[in-house]
Parts: structure tokens; sequence; C-alpha cells
């Protein structure tokens, strides 16, 4: 006798095509709409009613919408391991039919936090790159609980970030890479980069960049004001993005308050200063993220091997 689940899963059996897995890929790799409907050459609504369709065949939501973006429920998470499966073997097969004289492509898909863009993840690729020009790379920037959900569900094979929860870090190896504080930077031609020792009021007097809301650095910017009983102000720009807090700092009286992995290139090249504050207390480590349980392929472990070399700087904090 059938059980109730079985009708459910004929359907699904019948109904399901790969337009369904291949936009809902996109949109889990992308984390957005409008950037996956780009991708496919689509229109906004017609991925939008073909995650519907996909979500009622599965009878389970697989997406949470929110006005900036899209993120992976527990059940999309499983869903997209077996969906990225399916269009691999398809690829594979694909392949096969080009002759035996085909190459198979290394591609490795590398998840990374912003803030570690201007130093670490920039002078790693190029040691890769430099050694290593055959091998193809998909990098992708995100937040830390994002980046973390996408390499378990195997939409990235190694991430630079941070520990998380015991919940979200199952099945996960942590490597850590060393500390990364909290920084707070100007240009040199700012009146706060005259002051021999600014105080925190000082620096709240100018307009703020800070970390997005949610982000392990933001926490650190809000506890180290909330020690010295102050709030974060009103009017601040809220952003992980390095590249716009570099830009802010360098062309205005703006402060920007970052980990230290985000400014040290700026400062380095004499672009922006670091302020002499004490930070202490905010140093959180980053490290190399991966699968527990399945060893890197050699090209992988070789671009590990690059970031541990451009990470050495944080060692040396």
């Amino acid at each position: 006798m059938k059980t109730a689940a079985r009708p459910a899963l004929e359907i699904f059996r019948n109904r399901v095509r790969l337009r369904h897995l291949y936009c809902f890929v996109a949109v889990s790799q992308t984390q957005h709409l409008g950037r996956a409907a780009d991708r496919l050459g689509l229109t906004q609504p017609a991925v939008s009613k073909t995650l519907s369709e996909l979500e009622e065949l599965t009878g389970t939501r697989l997406l949470v919408r929110q006005r900036a973006g899209t993120e992976l429920t527990t059940a999309g998470t499983r869903f997209l391991r077996h969906a990225l499966r399916i269009l691999a073997d398809i690829d594979a097969a694909a392949d096969s039919m080009a002759g035996e004289q085909a190459q198979p492509r290394e591609r490795i898909r590398l998840g990374a936090l912003p803030s570690v863009v201007p130093a670490v993840l920039t002078d790693a690729l190029l040691r890769f790159r430099a050694a290593h020009p055959e091998v193809g790379l998909a990098v992708q920037t995100g937040m830390n609980r994002g980046l973390i959900d996408q390499l378990k569900a195997d939409v990235l094979d190694l991430v630079i970030g941070r520990m998380d929860d015991p919940v979200a870090m199952e099945s996960l190896w942590f490597e850590s890479l060393g500390p990364d504080s909290l920084a707070l930077a100007v240009r040199p031609a700012h009146p706060l980069a005259a002051v021999a020792r600014p105080a925190l009021l000082d620096v709240l007097a100018w307009p703020l960049v800070v970390p997005a809301a949610g982000s392990i650095p933001r926490h650190n910017t809000e506890s180290l004001l909330a020690r010295h009983g102050l709030p974060l102000p009103s009017g601040c720009v809220e952003t992980s993005d390095a590249y716009l807090g570099r830009l802010l700092a360098r062309h205005s009286d703006c402060v920007w308050a970052a980990p230290l992995s985000a400014v040290q290139r700026a400062v380095a090249e004499d672009e922006l200063v670091l302020l002499p504050l004490d930070t202490q207390g905010t140093e959180e480590p980053i490290g190399l993220l991966r699968h527990g349980d399945r060893t890197l392929s050699p090209m992988a472990e070789a671009l590990a091997d690059c970031i541990r070399a451009a990470a050495r700087p944080l060692t040396a904090q």
C-alpha cells in the first residue's frame, strides 16, 4: 500500500525540470533574485515564479526572500546539495560527448569575508595565479553565516571566515590564520590624524563608516563604544564593503571602523592612517573553513597554502 508521501513524490519526479534546478542554484549562489535573473538571462518575475513552482513541487520553503536578498532554509541547504550534484553530472555527461581528448577543467570555489579582500585575499590570489595560471577560481564574498551555509551546501570548496556557533560549525573544520582586531582609520590630512591621543568621544564628533549590522565586526564596534559608555551614533554609513569604506575615508572626513585586515593595505600605501586608539578586546580570529570529513584537492590545498602565506601579517599582530 502506498504511503501518503508517495503521490507527492511521484508528482515531483514527473514535473520537476532542469530549469527549476538551474534557477534554484543561481539564486542560492548569488543570494539575490535580480542577480540570478541577470545570470540566467531571465526577468526577475520569471525567476520568482520558477522558484515558487519548485517550492510547490517539493512541498516546503527552500528560500527566504528578504529585501536585501535571499537566504537558504535548512531544507533548501539539503536540496541544494542534490541539485548541484545533478547539474554536475549533466555537465560531465556533456563533456563526455566531446571525446576522449576533452580535458577536465579544474575550478576552485572560494568564499571570503569582504574585510579580508584588500590584504589577505588579494595577495593569496596573486600568489596562486602566478603558480597555477591554468586553474579557474570562482570567488564570492559575503557575510560569515551565508558563506558557512554555502560551504555546507557544497556551493563553495573553501572559505576564509570566522568561527560561528556550534550548530552552524557542525561538520566543518576551522584553521585559525590569526587575530583580526578592530581598527579606526582616517585620511592623513584628517584633523584627528594630528591628535596624539584622540579619545573615542573625539571620534564620534565625525561621520562614521561602520561594519554592516549583524556582523561580528559590527558587534565589536558597538561593544567597544559601550565599554566607554557611548552609544553608536545615528547617521552612520553601514557597510562591509572594504572598497567603499576605503574610498569614503580617503575622500572625506569620515572615520572608518573596520577589521584591521580591511584597512592595512590602505595604511601601507599611505592612503589612510590608523588612529592610536586602544581596541583591545575586539580581536576575532579569522581562518580557513572546510568540510571536516573530506580532503581538499591538490590545487585547493595549494590555494590554502597561498592564503596561509598571505595571512602571516595577522599572526604577527
